[in-house]
């Protein structure tokens, strides 16, 4: 199980402390791969965009108009967390059904 997500987020650092077996990946250290990137995308659409953020706010309305893997590739921060990869199956957020989804209370 790989976690996706930032070493400063609360919300990962919850996920991480539920998931002990998982492997963290810092969005700013490390890209998510391209074909995770993809599926995630083709799964969850514009939720994966974290509109909330900081830096979704920094951007101009052309900047937020482009591309969303192109974004979300120029700016990490920018994908909502955490980005679980199950073997395979995602799950986005840490939300009751993802932890349910995942057998954590």
């Amino acid at each position: 199980m790989i976690l996706y997500g930032l070493k400063t987020c609360d919300t990962c650092r919850k996920a991480l402390k539920s998931l002990p077996d998982a492997a963290f990946v810092d969005l700013r250290a490390e890209a998510v791969p391209e074909a995770v990137l993809r599926a995630a995308y083709a799964q969850f659409g514009a939720k994966l965009l974290n509109t909330r953020s900081t830096t979704w706010r920094g951007l101009s309305e052309s900047e937020r108009a482009g591309d969303p893997l192109e974004l979300l590739t120029a700016h990490p921060a920018l994908m909502k967390r955490p980005l679980i990869d199950a073997g395979g199956t995602l799950s986005l957020g840490w939300g009751p059904e993802v932890r349910a989804g995942l057998g954590v209370d």
